[in-house]
């Protein structure tokens, strides 16, 4: 699920890095003053924007993917609760008829 989310932010923060390179195409002449002067100041919002796209990434994909965990999984519990010995494990073989 992290995984997810790290892939889904770098693909946005390249999505809207290759759309600003098409913007932004008049600073050009100047790349070298601004990456010298603001250089720091650009790299540290650029991990804050990382930071919380990732964070906001992660609650969707929790929210949408993990929707009803709870109840598909209630059964195991009840399972657990009542003592039962063990869960059902199909072995290799059956089922190949």
């Amino acid at each position: 699920m992290i995984a997810n989310a790290v892939f889904l932010t770098i693909a946005l923060l390249l999505a809207l890095g290759f759309w600003l390179m098409g913007e932004l195409k008049f600073f050009i002449p100047y790349k070298t003053v601004l990456l010298h002067a603001y250089g720091q100041v650009i790299l540290i919002y650029v991990a804050i924007l990382f930071v919380n796209l990732f964070a906001g990434t992660l609650a969707l994909i929790r929210k949408f993917f993990l929707k009803d965990t709870g109840r598909k999984l209630s059964h195991l519990d009840k399972q657990f609760r009542l003592g039962e010995p063990e869960v059902a494990v199909p072995s290799f073989g059956e089922g190949l008829d």
